[in-house]
C-alpha cells in the first residue's frame, strides 16, 4: 500500500468537524479495531493510523467503504482482513462494517441493541446485512 496505510483517504470538512464533537467515541472504535490488529502487519504506528482512519471514516453518513474512499465494499473487507483480521473474522453474517463495529461495542458494554431477540428475525435485518449499492 506504499508509504502511507490509506493513501486515497482525506477527511472531509463534515469529518473533522464531526470529529472534533466526538472524538470519544472515535477512540472507542479505534481501540475496539487496535484490540483485533493483527501485530505482523505495519508497525504499531501504521496499526494506530489505519485504525484511527477507520474509526473516524465511521461517522460519515455513508457506508464505510464510500466514506473511506475506497473502491468497493469488497476493497474494504480486504482492507480490515488484512489490518484487523480477527474483528473482520467475527462479522459472519456480513453485517455492514458500521453497524458490526456498533455492535461490538454495545455487546461489550452490555448494551441491548437488537429490536428482536436475534438478528434473523429482526425487521431492521435487510438495513444491516446484505449489499450495499
Amino acid at each position: 500500500m506504499g508509504d502511507r496505510p490509506l493513501p486515497m483517504f482525506v477527511p472531509t470538512p463534515e469529518l473533522l468537524r464531526r470529529q472534533a464533537l466526538r472524538g470519544d467515541e472515535i477512540e472507542e472504535v479505534r481501540g475496539l479495531l487496535l484490540e483485533h490488529a493483527d501485530p505482523g502487519v505495519g508497525s504499531g504506528a501504521d496499526r494506530a493510523e489505519v485504525a484511527g482512519i477507520v474509526a473516524l471514516a465511521c461517522l460519515g453518513d455513508d457506508h464505510l467503504w464510500q466514506d473511506l474512499q475506497l473502491a468497493s465494499r469488497a476493497e474494504l473487507g480486504a482492507l480490515l482482513r488484512r489490518w484487523f483480521p480477527a474483528l473482520a473474522a467475527k462479522n459472519t453474517g456480513d453485517m455492514k462494517w458500521k453497524k458490526f463495529f456498533y455492535k461490538q461495542l454495545c455487546e461489550r458494554a452490555e448494551i441491548q441493541v437488537c429490536r428482536a431477540p436475534s438478528c434473523a428475525v429482526c425487521s431492521d435485518h435487510a438495513l444491516c446485512f446484505g449489499p450495499e449499492e
